[in-house]
């Protein structure tokens, strides 16, 4: 039997699980969380739908993680989320420990999965679920690429006014201030960005792109972006559960690839049942290249703040 769990049966958690469910690519998806009633209350919730949205997966809620054994596929949203004024790092410490002890039942219960990590800081999180797991770093990405590219879409589409579907957009990097938008990677209507924007408009869209978490969370004043990210997280389960070797950008393992080593970093991968199956190398300019490594750095510095605080 096929089945995905997503750890955390909050808005963002809940949301994914939803999605995933209603994609019907899997015969299950489970739903844990701390607070008893909740994941079981939202996937009764969930299963009432089946016969008008038209999908045969079944969802369950669980304060057990024993109810997750087998999975496939892991989607670990659990943590808090952050507050106006609040960076994804301040989340580091309160966060770690969450997903440790997550990480720890995972393993436990499924061996085998794909785990994908969705909890700030993202970068961080995902190097921690890859250490606690011991599993194949191919098996272990974090979601961050897929949710940034959308967004820098949608500015895209909104300063051109062009067909959303028309517009193809990438970001690299870290999911955080050191995020790389490609614009040179970026198209309107197979046209480049640089032949329908200014590069003043351009850097407006880079930085709106960077901040385009923090914009929603100061809309927001009590939690964070949901719809969007669980769209990510759940395409991400879709291109693994069925095989497809989609090309997304997303938090992976890299050793050497973009001249970078050993760190978890946002780069466009093929995605499959093996989880990142290969790292695609795009052509980029001269300045995308020393942002993607500058970003590197980055992380491998906030890594050693998380190893120190472990220690």
């Amino acid at each position: 039997m096929s089945k995905v769990t997503v750890v955390g049966a909050g808005k963002y958690g809940s949301t994914t699980a939803q999605r995933v469910a209603e994609a019907d690519i899997v015969d299950e998806v489970v739903m844990t969380d701390i607070v008893e009633g909740l994941p079981q209350g939202l996937a009764l919730d969930m299963n009432e739908s089946r016969p008008i949205v038209r999908f045969r997966t079944k969802v369950v809620g669980t304060n057990d993680y024993a109810d997750t054994a087998g999975s496939d596929v892991v989607v670990i949203t659990a943590g808090l989320p952050r507050k106006p004024g609040m960076s994804r790092m301040d989340l580091l410490e309160v966060n770690a420990k969450i997903v440790r002890d997550v990480t720890d039942k995972i393993v436990a219960h499924s061996p085998d999965a794909v785990i994908i990590v969705v909890t700030n800081p993202l970068d961080q999180m995902t190097t921690l679920a890859a250490e606690v797991s011991g599993f194949p770093r191919r098996r272990v990405m974090g979601q961050a690429g897929m949710l940034d590219s959308a967004r820098m879409a949608h500015f895209i589409a909104e300063k051109t006014g062009a067909d959303i579907l028309s517009v193809r957009a990438i970001t690299l990097g870290s999911h955080g201030p050191t995020m790389v938008p490609v614009p040179s990677l970026c198209s309107v209507d197979g046209k480049p960005l640089t032949e329908v924007l200014s590069k003043e408009e351009i850097d407006e869209i880079v930085e709106r792109t960077r901040k385009g978490g923090a914009e929603i969370v100061g809309l927001l004043k009590t939690g964070s972006a949901y719809f969007a990210p669980s769209a990510a997280a759940a395409a991400m389960v879709r291109a693994v559960v069925l095989d497809t070797k989609e090309t997304m950008p997303v938090c992976a393992w890299v050793e050497g690839q973009y001249g970078v080593s050993d760190v978890y970093l946002g780069v466009p991968a093929k995605l499959g049942a093996a989880g990142v199956e290969e790292i695609v190398e795009f052509d980029l300019t001269d300045e995308e290249m020393a942002a993607l490594r500058e970003a590197a750095d980055a992380v491998k510095e906030k890594v050693a703040t998380l190893d120190s605080l472990e220690g």
